[in-house]
C-alpha cells in the first residue's frame, strides 16, 4: 500500500520525529518524482538537516511508465526533462541521493523476455544519461553516473535469471566505460535492488507461490558478481488480494533464513568457470546489444515510446506467454497441470482474510485537503506556482521553484496542473494493434459465435475494455483487448487511467454491447459502482458489465449485487474461454430484451 501525500503537511506528518539527516529513504515515485523530492527536501530543511547529508532514492524512471505502468501525464520529452532536472540538482545539492532507479521490474511484469528487460532498461539509462551529460562537466557527470541504480525482476527460470543479471552488470560496465568514458570503477558498478516476479504467482494452489518466491530470490543471491544489494519479496497470497502483515513477515523470514542459516553468502562466485553460464551470458549480451541498437537507430528510448515499438513488443511477448500457458506448452503447476489438490488449511475460513482499505479513508483525505487549502497563504501559493510555470517554460531547473511551492503549501494536484499548462498531456500507444492473430478450433468456435451474434445485432459486436481509476497495471486489459479482437469483436481500448465518467461516456459514444473493466488497485467496488451509475445515466443500464482483477470472494458478492454480470480472477487464465462466456452473456441479454432493437 502507498501513502497519500497531497502537500508538505502530509510529508511532515509522515516523517514526524524521524531525523531525515540520519535516514535512508526510498520513494517508489516516477511522474511526480521531482515534486515528492521537493517536499522531502523542504521538510528536511525545516528539520535543520543538511541537504548534503540526505540519503535515499527516487525511482524517477518515466520511460517504463509509458511501457508498463501508465502513471504518467506529460509527453516523453518534457517528462525526460524533469528526470534530468532532478539528477542535475541532486548532484549539486544532495550528492548522497540516488536520483534515478532505472526500473526493469515492471517490464518483466508486462511480459518482457530477459533480452527485452535488459535492453529496454539500458536504452532508458542511456537516454537519460545522454540528456544529463549536456548539463554537466565530465567530472560531475561521472559522479552522476555513479548515482544511477537499477530495480530489476527475477523470474522462475533460475539459470536464465542468473545469466541475465551477470550480463546486465557486464553490459552496464561496458556502457559506462566505452560510451561515457567513466574511468573510476566505483562509478561503473551495477547497483541494483530486486523484487522477484509477481506475474507468475497463482490463485490456484497459492501455497505453491512460497516455493516460486524462494527460487526467484536465489536467482539474485547465488552469483556473487551479480548479487542484489537489496531484495524485496511478494507475499504468497498476492494473487488473492492485499497481503496481511503476517503474510509479509513470512516473505521476510525467507530472506533471513537464506542470509543467516545457509552458507550461500559465504563464498566467492560459484559460477565463475562454468562454461554453461558463460555461454548463456554471452548469448544474452549479444541479443541485448542487438535490441539496444535497434532502439538507438530509432532515436533512443523516447522515440521507441512515441513510435509504439517498445510497447508493442512487450504486449506481443506477454501474448506469447499467455498462449503458451493456455496451450500447455508452458507448465504452471496447479494451473494447467497437477491441478488435483487436497484442501488447503491456509485457505480455510478466516485464514484467507486479506487486508482492505475502507472507502471512508478517501472521504477523510478529501476533507483534510479542503481544510489545508483554506488555511494557507493564497498569495504565496499563486506566486510560487507562477514561478514554477515560468521555470518550466524557460527550461530552467524546476527543483528550487518546486521547493518554494512546497513551502507555500501548494498541493500535488496544483503542482501537476501548473506543468500541464506548459507540457500538455499525453497518451502513449497501447501496443495492442501489432499482435499477430492466432488460429485454433476453440478460437474459431468463438469467432463463429461472434459472427452469429453480430448478425442478430445487425452490426458488429462492440466491446469496451476499460481501466478506471489510477490503477497502472495494464497487462490484463491489454490481453483481453488483444484476444477479443482476435475473436472478431470490435474493441474500444484507449489505455488506462480513465475516470468512471470517461468510460461511461466512451461506452455511450461507441454504442457498445458489453463493458469489460480491469481493476487491480483494490478499489473495484467503488469504481465499478461509479461506472455502472454512469452507464445508467447515459441510458446504458441494460449493457452487461464484466469485471476482472484480484477480487476477494466477499467483494465479488458485493459486485454481483451491484449488477455485475461476470467476475474473472487470475485463475481464469484461458482468455478464449472468457471471450466465449462474454459472447453467450451478450446473446442471453439480447434475447431477454427482445432482439436487436433493445440492444
Amino acid at each position: 500500500l502507498g501513502v497519500s501525500i497531497s502537500h508538505i503537511g502530509d510529508m511532515r506528518e509522515l516523517f514526524e520525529a524521524l531525523p531525515l539527516g540520519q535516514m535512508n529513504t526510498s520513494m517508489t515515485i516516477n511522474a511526480t518524482a521531482a515534486w515528492l523530492l521537493a517536499l522531502y527536501a523542504a521538510v528536511a530543511d525545516e528539520q535543520g538537516a543538511a541537504r548534503t547529508a540526505l540519503s535515499g532514492t527516487i525511482q524517477n524512471d518515466i520511460i517504463k511508465e509509458y511501457l508498463s505502468r501508465g502513471t504518467y501525464v506529460f509527453p516523453p520529452e518534457p517528462s525526460l526533462r524533469l528526470t534530468r532536472d532532478t539528477i542535475v540538482w541532486c548532484g549539486r545539492e544532495m550528492p548522497k541521493w540516488n536520483p534515478i532507479n532505472v526500473c526493469s521490474y515492471h517490464l518483466q511484469e508486462a511480459g518482457a523476455t530477459p533480452v527485452q528487460e535488459v535492453a529496454f532498461a539500458l536504452a532508458t539509462a542511456v537516454t537519460v544519461l545522454d540528456a544529463v551529460r549536456k548539463s554537466l562537466p565530465q567530472a560531475d557527470f561521472e559522479q552522476a553516473v555513479g548515482r544511477i541504480s537499477f530495480f530489476v525482476n527475477a523470474g522462475l527460470k533460475l539459470v536464465t535469471e542468473i545469466a541475465k543479471m551477470r550480463a546486465f552488470a557486464e553490459l552496464w560496465d561496458g556502457i559506462c566505460c566505452e560510451r561515457y568514458g567513466v574511468t573510476d570503477e566505483r562509478f561503473r558498478r551495477f547497483r541494483y535492488g530486486v523484487q522477484v516476479n509477481s506475474l507468475g504467482l497463482t490463485e490456484q494452489q497459492p501455497e505453491n507461490n512460497v516455493h516460486r518466491i524462494l527460487i526467484e530470490m536465489l536467482a539474485v543471491v547465488l552469483s556473487k558478481s551479480a548479487r542484489a544489494r537489496a531484495v524485496q519479496l511478494p507475499a504468497w497470497n498476492e494473487a488473492l488480494g492485499l497481503p496481511r502483515p503476517w503474510d509479509q513477515q513470512w516473505s521476510l523470514r525467507m530472506q533471513q533464513v537464506v542470509a543467516y542459516e545457509t552458507d550461500l553468502l559465504a563464498h566467492e562466485d560459484i559460477f565463475d568457470g562454468s562454461t554453461v553460464m558463460a555461454g548463456k551470458v554471452e548469448r544474452l549480451k549479444r541479443d541485448v546489444l542487438a535490441e539496444v541498437s535497434r532502439i538507438e537507430a530509432m532515436g533512443g528510448a523516447v522515440a521507441g515510446v512515441e513510435s509504439g515499438y517498445m510497447k508493442a513488443e512487450l504486449v506481443a511477448s506477454n501474448t506469447a506467454r499467455i498462449r503458451a500457458i493456455e496451450s500447455g506448452a508452458e507448465t504452471v503447476v496447479g494451473v494447467n497441470a497437477f491441478t488435483e489438490t487436497e484442501p488447503s488449511p491456509l485457505a480455510a475460513g478466516a485464514d484467507l482474510a486479506m487486508a482492505t482499505v475502507s472507502e471512508h479513508v478517501e472521504m477523510d483525505l478529501v476533507a483534510k485537503l479542503e481544510d489545508w487549502r483554506k488555511a494557507r497563504d493564497r498569495d504565496a501559493v499563486r506566486r510560487t506556482l507562477a514561478e514554477l510555470e515560468a521555470a518550466a517554460r524557460e527550461d530552467r531547473n524546476i527543483m528550487e521553484p518546486s521547493i518554494a511551492c512546497a513551502r507555500a503549501g501548494v498541493t500535488t494536484g496544483e503542482w501537476g496542473d501548473a506543468l500541464r499548462r506548459v507540457f500538455g498531456e499525453y497518451r502513449a500507444p497501447t501496443g495492442i494493434a501489432g499482435v499477430s492473430a492466432i488460429d485454433g478450433e476453440e478460437l474459431d468456435e468463438v469467432r463463429r459465435a461472434i459472427a452469429a451474434l453480430s448478425g442478430k445485432l445487425g452490426e458488429p459486436l462492440r466491446m469496451l475494455v476499460g481501466k478506471p481509476g489510477l490503477d497502472g497495471h495494464s497487462n490484463g486489459a491489454e490481453q483481453i483487448a488483444v484476444r477479443a479482437r482476435e475473436c472478431g469483436a470490435q474493441v474500444i481500448y484507449d489505455g488506462i487511467r480513465f475516470t468512471p465518467a470517461d468510460l461511461a461516456e466512451a461506452a455511450a459514444g461507441a454504442r457498445v454491447h458489453v463493458v469489460g473493466l480491469s481493476i487491480l488497485s483494490g478499489s473495484h467496488v467503488s469504481l465499478v459502482r461509479d461506472v455502472m451509475n454512469g452507464l445508467k445515466a447515459h441510458g446504458l443500464g441494460h449493457v452487461p458489465v464484466v469485471v476482472g482483477g484480484i477480487i476477494p470472494e466477499e467483494d465479488g458478492h458485493v459486485l454481483r449485487q451491484l449488477g455485475v454480470a461476470r467476475i474473472y480472477t487470475p485463475k481464469d487464465y484461458r482468455l478464449t474461454v472468457i471471450m466465449g462466456d462474454v459472447v453467450r452473456l451478450v446473446d442471453e441479454r439480447l434475447c431477454a430484451q427482445g432482439g436487436s432493437d433493445a440492444a
